[in-house]
């Protein structure tokens, strides 16, 4: 493990980076002995700076909720990462493209919290009993890091690549469709380039936000009423480039659309 004032280096490294929109090289090649733990260390230290700063925090994003994806990191378990205010914008929006690097985008859900959700022992049927209302939503992913050779370590420092998330499309209650079923096509330019349903998150999009309750609770924090939840991708990440014009359609749930300029 780290020691304290190695983890803050590496967070003051990535604020740097995230500030003037720049990559740094790969932080489990330089830091071999760095644990998942400590990545977690870096992140809420990250997050902590970050709020400071006059940012805020809306919510929380779980990413590598698919196998495939758990196994091409090496992982047999989800990460997660923070949401603040300026990272949210609607359908429609124009994204600055230069705000970010290494630009994708991944097809979610969003779960809204009407109450708070605690673990150890939340279960889906507490995230079902908790969500005000469930929504679609897209998530432009952002690597401060280097990507060839990666690690899950690097990805978790650096905030599990969250860059910013795109809402809209018609918001329903839990029980109002079979959220398994919610399905989606993302296109990239008019060409569609992605499609999945939503049960490939863990079975349940629901399934990821009662593993990151449980998960928040190892490191001393809870989901609050009011926060957004991105619950996981059921798409591969879609590469988009400057100019880019990107819309996903989720059947009943309605569509969402934004440009990079």
């Amino acid at each position: 493990m780290l020691d304290p004032a190695r983890i803050t280096e590496i967070a003051d490294e990535l604020l740097a980076a995230d500030r003037d929109r720049t990559t740094v090289p790969l932080l489990m090649a330089r830091n071999p002995e760095m644990t998942v733990e400590d990545a977690y260390a870096v992140q809420r230290l990250w997050a902590e700076r970050a709020i400071e700063g006059g940012r805020r925090l809306v919510g929380r994003k779980i990413g590598l909720t698919s196998k495939v994806m758990q196994v091409a990191t090496g992982i047999t378990e989800p990460d997660y990462g923070v949401i603040l205010d300026d990272m949210v914008y609607e359908s429609g929006a124009v994204v600055e493209y230069d705000r970010f690097s290494n630009v994708r985008i991944e097809v979610e859900l969003a779960f809204v919290l009407a109450k708070p959700l605690t673990g150890p022992g939340t279960t889906i049927f507490d995230v079902l009993d908790a969500t005000a209302y469930v929504v679609p939503a897209l998530e432009i992913l952002n690597s401060h890091i280097e990507m060839q050779g990666r690690t899950i370590v690097d990805t978790i420092s650096d905030n599990a690549a969250m860059g910013a998330m795109v809402v809209g499309g018609t918001p329903v209650e839990v029980d109002a469709v079979d959220l398994r079923w919610v399905p989606a096509l993302l296109y990239r330019n008019e060409t569609i380039e992605e499609s999945g349903v939503a049960g490939a998150v863990l079975g349940h999009p629901a399934m990821g936000v009662a593993w990151l309750a449980n998960k928040l609770a190892q490191h001393g924090q809870a989901l609050e009423a009011g926060e957004i939840i991105l619950a996981g991708s059921f798409t591969r990440p879609m590469w988009v480039e400057r100019g880019d014009t990107v819309h996903a359609e989720y059947g009943p749930l309605g569509a969402i659309t934004c440009r990079f300029a």
